[in-house]
């Protein structure tokens, strides 16, 4: 059976056509992910599907059958209601089944005529099974595992809907739609404004429902395991994959690769019977003729339906101490505690990622390590030589009224347009992109040109406040290629697990009563979580070797040891002028035609000019050294 049908759909914008004959099936069992590049007309696409837009031309036929959920993106409530008013809200049918059984029930202890009684006892009968079959004894409970599972604490359920945030919002639309168990969900990035634990709930939950779907995420762990089927949305039309997104992933390839030889094996063809026409049309005009009609018959294969990912890249990082930072007993709160005793050494290279659940602070640690926010204890140092640049979620590094190639100007490097304007076309902007302003860029297109102006900053400690926000896949995919190619030392926030697993080796992991050190990416994180589950529960050996030091002589030390004695980089770098001048003074020396004919002084130069040369190096050695573990 056929739930849903989406028939040659197009939509215009102008002349614009962002659906030019989008086609696909839903049926029952189906998960299917949407995918495609931002702008690509997904967002667009649900909402006709869901009907609250319509199309220029095609049709979308919905089975009688189906009950339709659609989560929007923009929430919109009812003035004067409470958390648990709306949640309660999404079972309103059930309610009103619960108050007509009541009422039924109250007109049969009334009723004397034997006619009426039996209609309504029939009615009762009728309205209990009803109530049986969809669980309307339990709607409390129901409410109650939802809004649990979506972190909302039990003193909020009375809270005024206005004064949620606007995260807490788009989750309450979430509850609501996973309440009322519609039996078609389309589902617009669900997994906004979720950390990492509630997503996980909800994977799980969407796995538990009968419910076909249609979700679009650009979280990549998220559509593999909520999905298992893919439609790819791109320039207006759609293909369909089966699996999930990994296998959507290698089909992909497979595809390219047919479709790239195909038109490559007809372009040489077109290309030899063009050139057969041009040296034949006026010796052998039939002949010529001939094969014109017969390439003109030729059906031509479309080019590769290729989606390309911006080729992002960040320069040479300049190289710092071996420890970047080192972080001694830190402790921070404001109206509770978030975080306290957190010690550790990240050293040069590494690559650092802070996860926790929503208001554990992440970001607050971020800020605190960069000195940005005071601590209440503890102390923060920063290495020699450590250049941080600085993405904020909140992207307030950006100048709104800014054309985006002056807004991407850093302060400390002085590039010229054409410069700015390569590096902005390295993170996917080009063209009138670079000339309007910030304010009016989408989501993606602010977040990549933040990044752009962070590789301006030509910084070798990149600190990175979910990056990921606003990025579709492609564009994470090249995000991850660049973090993972950097030379410099990297420490970022990020819900995105698969991002942190591609990219991260070290994990500061926030729990409501300690912080964890892992060394290892998200896939080792969850190898110790099932670990310690399996041993019922008890963490200890998980425990001692995650657990970050408690003062200075149990913090981790830098692996390299001192070959030389301490000294100050400023007399290094004066001693090595002096011997740099002194080696300069000899070779001029050799200039002198006296020196030249006399053959003892010619070899006794050189033995002096040897040993300041070896002296040099040792001295630059030395100066690499100091310049490394010297704070």
């Amino acid at each position: 059976m056929i739930l849903l049908e989406v028939c040659d759909v197009k939509k215009r914008f102008g002349d614009q056509p962002v659906l030019d004959g989008a086609s696909f099936e839903l049926r029952p069992g189906d998960r299917a992910g949407l995918v495609g590049p931002n702008g690509c007309g997904k967002t667009t696409l649900l909402r006709i599907v869901s009907g609250r837009d319509e199309s220029d031309s095609g049709a979308v036929r919905v089975h009688s059958s189906v009950h339709l959920g659609y989560l929007e993106q923009q929430p919109d409530f009812a003035p004067g209601r409470t958390l648990h008013d709306e949640a309660r809200d999404a079972l309103a049918d059930l309610v009103l089944l619960q108050r007509e059984a009541v009422e039924v029930a109250e007109e049969m202890a009334r009723s004397t005529d034997p006619a009426e009684q039996k209609r309504l006892s029939e009615r009762w009968d009728h309205l209990q099974h009803e109530l049986g079959r969809q669980d309307a004894y339990n709607i409390e409970h129901r409410i109650e595992r939802v809004l649990d599972g979506l972190r909302f604490r039990r003193e909020s359920y009375g809270q005024p809907v206005a004064s949620l945030s606007g995260g807490e919002q788009n989750r309450l639309m979430l509850a609501k739609l996973l309440l009322a168990e519609p039996n078609v969900m389309i589902l617009d990035e669900p997994s906004n404004h979720l950390d990492i634990e509630t997503t996980e709930w909800l994977e799980g939950f969407l796995l538990e429902s009968s419910a076909a779907m249609i979700i679009v995420s650009h979280d990549r762990y998220f559509l593999d395991r909520a999905t298992n089927r893919t439609l790819e949305l791109f320039a207006g039309t759609i293909d369909t994959y089966s699996g999930n997104y990994s296998a959507y992933c290698r089909q992909k390839e497979e595809r390219l690769l047919v479709q790239r030889r195909t038109f490559e094996k007809q372009r040489i063809e077109i290309a030899k019977a063009e050139e057969f026409i041009r040296r034949n049309f006026y010796s052998f005009p039939a002949r010529a003729e001939d094969r014109r009609k017969k390439l003109e018959r030729i059906e031509r294969a479309p080019p590769p339906r290729e989606i390309a990912a911006p080729p992002m890249s960040f320069p040479p990082a300049a190289r710092s101490g071996d420890i970047v930072i080192r972080a001694e007993n830190m402790a921070k709160g404001f109206d509770r505690p978030l975080f306290e005793r957190v010690s550790l050494d990240m050293l040069r290279g590494q690559r650092w990622a802070v996860l926790g659940p929503n208001g554990s602070g992440k970001t607050t640690l971020l800020r605190c390590l960069l000195g940005l926010t005071p601590l209440d204890a503890g102390r923060v140092q920063r290495g020699q030589g450590v250049l941080p640049g600085y993405f904020d979620q909140q992207l307030t590094a950006l100048d709104d009224d800014l054309p985006v190639v002056d807004a991407v100007r850093a302060k400390q490097h002085r590039l010229n347009e054409h410069q700015r304007r390569s590096l902005l076309a390295r993170f996917g902007l080009t063209g009138d992109k670079t000339m309007q302003a910030v304010g009016v860029l989408s989501g993606g297109e602010r977040c990549r040109a933040a990044l752009a102006r962070l590789a301006a900053a030509e910084a070798n400690l990149l600190v990175l406040d979910e990056p990921t926000n606003h990025l579709d896949l492609w564009a994470r995919a090249a995000l991850e290629h660049a973090l993972a190619r950097f030379d410099g030392t990297v420490l970022m926030v990020s819900h995105d697990r698969y991002f942190v697993n591609r990219v991260a080796d070290r994990l500061l992991v926030i729990e409501p009563d300690r912080v964890r050190i892992i060394e290892g990416n998200y896939d080792t994180y969850q190898m110790l979580l099932n670990r310690s589950e399996g041993e019922g529960g008890a963490a200890a050996d998980f425990t001692a070797a995650a657990a970050p030091a408690k003062n200075k002589d149990s913090a981790a030390k830098p692996g390299r040891k001192r070959r030389f004695p301490y000294r100050k980089v400023e007399d290094l770098e004066a001693e090595i002028a002096d011997c740099e001048a002194r080696i300069d003074r000899l070779q001029n020396d050799m200039l002198d035609p006296e020196v030249l004919r006399d053959g003892r002084k010619v070899r006794q130069i050189r033995l002096k000019i040897d040993e300041h040369r070896a002296a040099l190096k040792t001295l630059h050695e030395h100066w690499d050294e100091a310049v490394e573990l010297n704070w």
